[in-house]
């Protein structure tokens, strides 16, 4: 029988599918090479893949400026090439996960090279946001709305007479303009996308910024709104100020859109599922997205940024499970993706005083080897975690962020429109090394890749660590297999143990096991238990080192 509750418990395997596996030597990763590298996903022990946006798209961020949500890019292959990926993912027990981009598609979409055509007040153009400009001549932008990518949220438009024209906003790139989703047109085109891929089996989507889809109505300006709210201290600690509602991000009527995606995706057989993206700073505000009639999960963003430090850690956690439970929904736990700087290098900041999602490769006081045994113990945490986890391709390799990549290959949106202060996100989106010791590492059978490679990463391909007990791929091959193999691993419940300070996290789940993480500076005793798997050597004095984890089997 079809297990339909896969996803409380799933391990999802990500795939930047531009920098995985590249199959025709062009240097760009595509569908042919992840169909060639599908044994090792499913040899870590996964039960899914998610696969970034493979659309047509003229690229201007990567993929998510979408021209046609229902065709594949050529230069990663074609829909029968798709198709047959999606076959044998499943003969390989993989599920598939696509990439949904709902807030905005590329200014080369047929609709929104429509809307330039038709002119102000046309059909054509309600199904963006299009406005006119204030100031004398319609010179200024309609609102004070900034783009994630720097800048203004907004570009004038040039009329069909060739003169100046409205505005249109863009939450992102210029080149991303943003959908109406009051407008019926956009809801029911949407529905008509995600129906086109189930029914060639994809198995579910990742939803990109699901938190953005609905504006405040007149688009009033943002002001001193400060999103997501700030931290006050009370007594002490450090508390999440209230809730005050913004007027693009988190609001109240983007649950409308979703509970229409959700009974559509439950009259499929087996029904498919649903991820959110949404950096939705209060639990209490993420768990709305993963109520029983909306999503299912929604990546755990709040984890994700949370320092090394045990106090902080254990909060993260026990607010995430108390607000999931709430709903009657799993947690998703994730530490790295193609939007943030990898893990390894975010704990190797020897100040761990504050969360952070971007690096300064500017920064003093880094220890990478502190970094990437920070990151083993917190593969073992997140692992044991309740519910379900995503793994980030070259994650499993214990991967680095490349922070010193040339500034004249990087390709990040955000670089041109920062004025180029913020490097952007290309650190994390180096393509993986297979094999070899010199770039490009077995990525392709060409000699380029799309961003250069580190001349130091050989010791890290797959073909160096496989088989090496000590290597980070065999943990995660290790933690991955004994998840699916004990039975208090996946959906349920844990209880923290009260027997260690606060540096310590340390929490059993049953049948009979435990987890210890210390994240502080001294050493701490083990718990009686058999050993079932650690994230280094342990002594033989029975303590666990500092930044360091063990599983136990009780």
């Amino acid at each position: 029988m079809e297990n339909t509750t896969w996803w409380r418990s799933a391990v999802v395997y990500q795939v930047y599918i531009r920098s995985f596996a590249d199959g025709d030597g062009d240097g760009l990763g595509d569908v042919a090479g992840i169909r060639a590298r599908l044994p090792h996903i499913a040899g870590l022990g996964v039960d899914a893949v998610w696969i970034n946006p493979w659309y047509p798209s003229p690229m201007a961020d990567a993929g998510y400026d979408v021209s046609d949500y229902r065709d594949v890019e050529p230069r990663f292959g074609t829909l029968a090439e798709a198709e047959a990926l999606i076959a044998e993912a499943h003969g390989h027990g993989l599920r598939v996960l696509l990439d949904i981009v709902p807030n905005h598609t590329s200014d080369e979409h047929e609709w929104f090279q429509e809307a330039l055509a038709a002119g102000p007040g046309s059909p054509a153009r309600e199904r963006y946001l299009f406005r006119p400009g204030r100031g004398d001549d319609g010179e200024l932008p309609p609102n004070d709305w900034r783009s994630m990518f720097g800048g203004p949220a907004w570009t004038r438009a040039t009329d069909p007479d060739g003169t100046p024209g409205e505005w249109y906003l863009h939450l992102f790139d210029t080149k991303q303009p943003d959908v109406n989703w009051e407008h019926p047109d956009v809801r029911a085109d949407f529905l008509q996308t995600l129906r086109f891929w189930f029914d060639r089996g994809v198995d579910g989507f990742r939803i990109d910024v699901a938190n953005s889809l609905i504006k405040q109505p007149g688009l009033p300006d943002i002001g001193d709104l400060v999103y997501p709210p700030p931290q006050v201290e009370v007594d002490g600690e450090l508390v999440r100020a209230p809730y005050t509602p913004h007027p693009h991000w988190d609001r109240d009527e983007v649950h409308e859109v979703y509970r229409e995606w959700r009974e559509l995706a439950d009259s499929y057989d087996p029904p498919r599922v649903f991820v959110a993206e949404a950096w939705v700073d209060h639990p209490d505000r993420l768990s709305r997205y993963v109520r029983r009639d909306e999503l299912h999960t929604a990546f755990n963003f709040n984890y994700l940024v949370t320092p090394w430090r045990g106090p902080e850690m254990r909060k993260s956690i026990s607010e995430t499970i108390a607000e999931h439970a709430a709903v009657g929904a799993p947690p998703t736990w994730v530490l790295s993706n193609h939007d943030v700087s990898r893990h390894p290098s975010r704990y190797a900041r020897v100040d761990q005083t504050a969360p952070t999602r971007h690096l300064d490769p500017r920064d003093t006081g880094v220890d990478h080897a502190l970094g990437l045994r920070r990151a083993r113990a917190a593969a073992l945490l997140t692992l044991a975690l309740p519910g379900g986890a995503y793994v980030y391709q070259g994650e499993e390799l214990g991967l680095p962020e490349v922070e010193d990549l040339p500034e004249d290959v990087l390709q990040d949106p955000t670089w041109e429109r920062s004025g180029r202060t913020e490097r952007g996100r290309d650190g994390c989106r180096v393509p993986i090394p297979w094999s070899g010791d010199t770039p490009p590492y077995g990525f392709g059978p060409g000699s380029t890749t799309w961003l250069p490679q580190p001349a130091d990463w050989g010791p890290l391909t797959v073909e160096a660590q496989a088989g090496d007990p000590s290597s980070v791929l065999e943990l995660y091959r290790a933690a991955l297999r004994l998840r699916r193999e004990h039975p208090a691993l996946g959906d349920g419940t844990l209880r923290f143990r009260d027997d260690f300070d606060a540096d310590v996290v340390a929490f059993d789940r049953e049948p009979g096991f435990t987890c210890v993480v210390n994240m502080g500076p001294n050493a701490v005793r083990v718990p009686a238990g058999e050993v079932l798997l650690s994230s280094i050597d342990l002594p033989d004095d029975g303590t666990l080192p500092s930044d360091a984890a063990v599983w136990l089997s009780r």
